[in-house]
């Protein structure tokens, strides 16, 4: 505010540069107590509670800020406010919200269980399933045809002489779900899971990206039964005509080089799973048969996908008389990300209501609603894109399903 003391002002402006600093937030909103500004106080610890719920500093200065009364309250109203019973609102809302964390087992031997781990992060076999997945029977259907089906069927593989060269590449718009397709495979193979993005690969010095490409594959060797993921891979393969520099051109060689070997005997139980929004910028030898040769479009969730999110994003927050039938028909053309965040708009809508009133109550169909609609579709600028590549570039029918599904919502 234009009024503000010079040190609120400053706090404000480095608390709009860094939201989730939730120290910085609570001394801003300890001088505006200071400065019996106490309904601005309420404001930034509430704020600080969305990114710290357990915050005992931030739960204590909102009772503090509650119990303040107003500077001049009306004479309509002339009872003060009362204090924030947080003890009160956690019974009302105990049996709703199980306890989300638990403490990091120690080792007998007192070592931490990185210490004999690789240079990458590799996780252990997961247990999450295709099964787990929902909706998307059409994606399902085809990884299982293309990629593990083969697998779980060594004899059959030997008789008709199938081979598992090659990789598969999940492309589509962002936020709908490649990276957990991508885990529910690795855990249908039992396999562990090693995720490379660019900014793992990437060095300064010359010759350290391609080495830190060949440790991947190598560290992936060592875990195997693995599925490297390669995330973004437009930005790890990027078409080298329009690459100028020739690091990154280098990057993509070895990149190649890998995934040539990669149904050598070095390379059994090595699966090499690719995600990209932009397939029509990654490197078309990286497309060639025998490396990711094998492509499936990833698309906003269908109805019991959206069912399936919102159950889970919804599974630990106090609700009450959700038509969640209603709620996945309105949403329609949101992607998994759009749906995640309709639910924590939702959820603080209800919060800041009842920082307000001073009574907690449950997340309804109101809140879902007004966050569904205030939530604009994240792919609509992917499709918008996309449009112009199905129409103008689909070369040999390579994307045949983005024309089918443009086609069929009208956007063609």
């Amino acid at each position: 505010m234009p009024d503000d003391p010079p040190l609120i002002q400053s706090l404000r402006t480095a608390v709009a540069a860094a939201p989730a600093d939730v120290p910085l937030r609570l001394h801003l909103a300890q001088l505006l107590l200071e400065a019996d500004r106490s309904d601005e106080a309420v404001a930034e610890a509430a704020v600080a509670l969305q990114h710290a719920p357990g915050d005992a500093q931030a739960r204590a200065l909102m009772a503090r800020a509650m119990g303040a009364p107003p500077l001049s309250p009306p004479a309509e109203h002339p009872r003060p406010r009362t204090g924030f019973d947080w003890k009160a609102a956690e019974d009302q809302v105990g049996d709703a919200v199980p306890p989300r964390f638990a403490e990091t087992p120690v080792r007998a031997d007192g070592l931490d269980d990185s210490a004999d781990a690789d240079a990458w992060d590799v996780e252990g076999p997961g247990t999450v399933r295709l099964a787990d997945v929902g909706g998307m029977q059409d994606v399902k259907d085809r990884m299982d045809a293309a990629f593990l089906a083969p697998l779980r069927n060594p004899e059959l593989r030997k008789l008709y002489g199938k081979s598992l060269r090659g990789g598969l590449l999940l492309y589509g718009p962002p936020g709908c779900g490649k990276t957990f397709i991508a885990r529910a495979v690795a855990g249908e193979l039992g396999a562990a899971f090693l995720s490379v993005s660019v900014n793992d690969v990437l060095d300064m010095w010359i010759g350290n990206s391609e080495r830190n490409m060949h440790e991947v594959f190598e560290t992936a060797r060592r875990q195997a039964p693995c599925v490297v993921f390669l995330d973004e891979l437009d930005a790890l393969g990027a078409k080298r005509s329009r690459t100028a520099h020739s690091g990154m051109r280098n990057v993509v060689n070895q990149l190649l080089s890998e995934l040539d070997g990669i149904d050598s005997a070095a390379n059994e139980g090595v699966f090499v799973l690719a995600a990209t929004n932009v397939p029509w910028d990654v490197d078309n030898a990286l497309r060639r048969p025998g490396r990711l040769d094998r492509t499936i479009l990833v698309l906003p969730p269908d109805g019991p996908a959206r069912e399936a999110i919102l159950r889970y994003h919804l599974r630990d927050r106090p609700i009450e008389n959700v038509d969640l039938g209603k709620l996945v028909k309105i949403t329609d053309g949101l992607s998994g990300a759009d749906l995640a965040h309709v639910c924590e708009a939702a959820a603080e809508r209800a919060l800041l209501d009842s920082v307000r009133t001073g009574t907690v109550r449950m997340i309804g169909m109101k809140d879902l609603l007004a966050a569904a609609n205030e939530t604009v579709p994240s792919a609509e600028p992917w499709f918008a894109s996309a449009r112009n590549v199905a129409m103008f570039a689909n070369e040999g029918g390579m994307y045949d399903d983005l024309v089918t599904y443009l086609k069929k919502r009208r956007k063609l």
